[in-house]
C-alpha cells in the first residue's frame, strides 16, 4: 500500500514520529509502529528516544547511547524504520512541539507528520506544552485496545477534531501486556523477559550489565 498522497503535483511522504524513553524498547514499541504503519499507510516511521521527558523529570534514565543501541537491535531488519537522536542531542527537556518542528524542517513542507502515541496520554494533551501547536500543525494515531477508555476518546477526539480540525487516526494495535518498567524490575531481579523484548535486545542489555 502506497504511503504517498497527491496533492497536485507534489507527492507527500507520510512519517510517523515515535517517541519515548525506549528504556528498554520492547516488543509493545515496535507493535504499535508497525500497527500504525499499516494502518496510515506511512513510508516510515522514525523513533526519536528522548532526552529528558517533562512529565518524568524525576527519572533516571539509561544512557541515550545504550537505549539507542537497543532501538536499532530492537527495529534491525524491519523497512521502514528509522532513529533520530535529536531530542539526546538537544539540551534541555525534550518538548514534543519542539522535536515536531524540527522534523518537519528536516523532511520538508511536503512530508505529512503524524505524532504516535497512546490513548493515556492523548487524553491529557491539553497540558502538552503548546499543545494547540501540535493540534494545529500534525496528525496523530492514536493507539488503543479494545473497549480501554473508548467512549472517553472518542468524545475527546471529537472534540480535538471540532476545535483545530486535527486528522486523528485511532487504531487497535496489537496487545501486549508490557511496560518498561516491568521489564527493568523482572530484569533487576534477574527474571527473562522471553517474549517482552527482542532476543538480541535482552542479549545486549545482559551483555551490558543493564538494569541490575
Amino acid at each position: 500500500m502506497s504511503g504517498k498522497l497527491e496533492n497536485g503535483n507534489n507527492f507527500i511522504n507520510k512519517i510517523g514520529i515515535f517517541g519515548g524513553s525506549f528504556d528498554p524498547i520492547h516488543l509493545g514499541h515496535t507493535g504499535l509502529a508497525e500497527d500504525a504503519m499499516k494502518a496510515a499507510s506511512l513510508d516510515k516511521v522514525v523513533f526519536i528516544p528522548a532526552r529528558l521527558q517533562p512529565f518524568k523529570l524525576d527519572k533516571q534514565l539509561t544512557t541515550g547511547e545504550a537505549r539507542v543501541e537497543m532501538i536499532k537491535l530492537a527495529v534491525k531488519g524491519k523497512q521502514g524504520f528509522e532513529i533520530s537522536t535529536y531530542e539526546l542531542d538537544e539540551e534541555g527537556i525534550s518538548y514534543s512541539y519542539l522535536t515536531m518542528r524540527a522534523m518537519q524542517k528536516q523532511y520538508g513542507p511536503d512530508s505529512k507528520l503524524y505524532f504516535i502515541t497512546g490513548t493515556d496520554a492523548f487524553l491529557k494533551i491539553d497540558k502538552w506544552k503548546n499543545a494547540e501547536e501540535m493540534l494545529n500543525n500534525y496528525s496523530f494515531i492514536i493507539g488503543t485496545r479494545p473497549g480501554y477508555k473508548q467512549e472517553e476518546l472518542l468524545e475527546h477526539i471529537k472534540t480535538i477534531k471540532d476545535t483545530y480540525g486535527t486528522d486523528v487516526v485511532n487504531i487497535e494495535n496489537r496487545q501486549i501486556d508490557v511496560s518498561s518498567t516491568e521489564i527493568r524490575n523482572n530484569l533487576e531481579k534477574g527474571i527473562s523477559c522471553s517474549g517482552l523484548i527482542s532476543p538480541d535486545v535482552e542479549r545486549y542489555i545482559t551483555d551490558n550489565g543493564l538494569y541490575r
